[in-house]
């Protein structure tokens, strides 16, 4: 769209368009989804159409978020024959006919299971694996597979198959891992929920980077398997969602016993937790969080500010905040990690029983080079290791110490749940380690942990809090973070991956402006681009411009109304030129004031005032 714009340029902003649907999937929760099938207003085929199209437009276009690693091709003739079924006998479920994505290292044996890695890109295992049964049997539709840490052997999400994922909040930053791709893709609504694993902080971080709610569930809670182990005792597996009614909903379908996975004899003789049912059980009212000191004091101030502010919101609702220590830590955490100890068996053993006949193990992957660089350091350490069954049985005895010291403080402080943040740093850019993770009091002890969103912070990123309870009292978790979300609603779409138009992502928006005060004259080109949030500019100096042109720049006004006092945020041409081009990555600021017209375009020049001449952009 071009439009020729005279001293002032006009935004016009079009409401999301729905295709055949009379729902539109952007941001649309499950009970919302499935109370438009069961109203006949929408056909899951149409749900998955959507999802499909979204995906196209955002994770292969625009800002490339490059978190699927292959879609389901049966997944529309799934869909049709689900709606066939709803009709006949109706749903199954609440997660029936509702597309959803799955992390590639769960097995699915219509669809390979890669791990992220070129060594198994047609790897198609012999048996689901049970959490994926479970959601099948529910009615549930596989859209796609998402991208992981190769192996989920880290935080960033990069992989020899696919690349570097991007995170939708600003896609020159990780997503966290190792479940970024199921984080990216959630939060851009391509599919309606997401699973993940986690074995130190890869359902938590992602929830986090991407305004996710994740929970890490008790260790024995759901099984894992048929799930690709990093560590098999560290291991857990479950769901990141954009709201905590979606993540209750599938997490009421997939725990519960397998005798498959020994770790779940936890849930024989327990009652289901009803995840769903307790969401709004607690009172905050005298409620008892205790703040762990270490994670505050070394948080950075951009995580820090909206933890802060989420817990000043709890404590006026009556909720007690008791600043805590865990005795010897440190010390705890170093000493129980065992993914060092069992990746290479338990890897190994997952290729045996799953049925791989192209590769046979870990050492067939390093010694051929098919794996990423960024996994080099673990996975050549882990090829040449040998168990020292003595300092396993130590770190499995640490475990036990760890977990003993936390249920300790627990009950000594009397406390409903421990909180610190999920990550203390931003999510870095791209090609850089990312630090602060907070992984290991959870993962290492077995002890449940919910990452949820407190919101964005001033650079536009999310933030997560995480909260760890009692053991099997998982559900007790989203219940107190639920009045929080129902209060504060902390959930924000990225702004890259709006609501399609007629199927498509927006346009970009081309305005043309020709800007001419006494003897200067200049012509200028914008696009504004929100799926790959950048502004472009075009600027040249006419021929009959006389005057002395020093600079034009665009200035915000720092309230709507009020004159123009707000500083330059971004030049557009400096002295000596006559012609200039550029882009500029908008900051969350930039485009409010750019969609509220409080930005102007302002031209310093020798013959005109020293404040320059302006003109509101609107």
């Amino acid at each position: 769209m071009i439009r020729k714009i005279l001293c002032t340029i006009v935004v016009s902003v079009s409401l999301p368009v729905s295709g055949q649907s009379n729902i539109d999937v952007f941001e649309a929760n499950i009970a919302e989804l499935q109370s438009a099938l069961e109203g006949g207003l929408t056909s899951s085929v149409e749900l998955v159409d959507q999802y499909l199209a979204r995906i196209e437009a955002y994770d292969k276009q625009g800002p490339t978020l490059n978190s699927i690693v292959r879609l389901n091709p049966t997944a529309r003739d799934t869909a049709m024959a689900l709606d066939a079924e709803r009709v006949r006998s109706g749903a199954r479920s609440q997660l029936h006919g509702i597309p959803i994505l799955v992390k590639d290292n769960y097995n699915t044996t219509d669809l390979p299971t890669t791990g992220g890695s070129v060594a198994l890109a047609n790897f198609i295992p012999n048996a689901n694996a049970t959490q994926i049964d479970k959601l099948l049997e529910a009615g549930a539709i596989i859209i796609a597979k998402t991208t992981l840490h190769e192996y989920a052997y880290g935080i960033t999400t990069i992989a020899s198959l696919t690349g570097q994922t991007r995170n939708p909040y600003d896609y020159r930053r990780v997503p966290g891992g190792s479940s970024g791709g199921t984080g990216a893709a959630v939060a851009s609504s391509l599919g309606a929920i997401g699973l993940g694993s986690d074995t130190c902080g890869s359902i938590r971080i992602p929830s986090a980077f991407n305004n996710l709610f994740g929970l890490r569930p008790s260790k024995g809670l759901s099984s894992i398997y048929g799930v690709m182990p990093l560590s098999h005792t560290q291991d857990v597996a479950g769901p990141l969602a954009r709201s905590l009614d979606d993540l209750a909903i599938l997490l009421d379908i997939v725990v519960g016993y397998d005798p498959r996975d020994v770790a779940t004899e936890a849930m024989q003789g327990t009652f289901h937790p009803e995840f769903r049912q307790n969401l709004a059980s607690v009172s905050l009212q005298g409620l008892r969080l205790g703040k762990l000191g270490r994670s505050f004091d070394s948080s950075n101030s951009a995580v820090l500010g909206s933890i802060e502010e989420a817990l000043d919101w709890y404590e006026l609702q009556g909720t007690e905040i008791i600043e805590v220590d865990i005795p010897q830590l440190d010390e705890l955490l170093s000493a129980s990690s065992l993914i060092g100890h069992e990746f290479r068996t338990d890897f190994d053993q997952y290729l045996s029983e799953f049925g791989s006949d192209l590769i046979s193990d870990l050492a067939d992957i390093v010694d051929r080079g098919l794996y990423h660089q960024a996994v080099s350091g673990p996975l050549r350490r882990s090829r040449n290791s040998e168990r020292d069954q003595a300092a396993y049985a130590e770190a499995v005895a640490a475990r036990t110490d760890l977990r003993q010291a936390v249920e300790q403080v627990l009950r000594d402080h009397d406390l409903d749940a421990i909180v610190y943040p999920t990550v203390v740093e931003n999510q870095v850019f791209i090609g850089d380690p990312q630090p602060g993770s907070q992984c290991q009091l959870a993962a290492h002890s077995g002890l449940p942990a919910l990452s949820m969103p407190v919101g964005l912070n001033g650079r536009g990123l999310p933030v997560g809090m995480e909260l760890l309870g009692e053991y099997l009292r998982d559900a007790r978790l989203l219940s107190i973070a639920f009045p929080y979300e129902q209060a504060i609603n902390p959930r924000r779409a990225p702004s890259v991956t709006p609501a399609l138009e007629n199927g498509l992502a927006p346009e970009a928006e081309i305005l043309e402006l020709s800007f001419t005060r006494q003897d200067i004259a200049v012509q200028a080109r914008f696009e504004f681009d929100i799926t790959r949030n950048i502004f472009l500019y075009e600027l040249a100096l006419t021929d009959n411009s006389e005057g002395e042109v020093y600079a034009v720049t665009l200035s915000m006004e720092e309230e709507a109304g009020q004159q123009l006092n707000g500083p330059i945020v971004l030049n557009l041409m400096g002295p000596d030129v006559d012609r200039s081009t550029g882009e500029y990555f908008m900051s969350p600021q930039f485009r409010e004031a750019f969609n509220e017209g409080r930005l102007f375009l302002k031209v310093f020049a020798d013959v005109l005032p020293v404040a320059g001449a302006s003109q509101r952009i609107q």
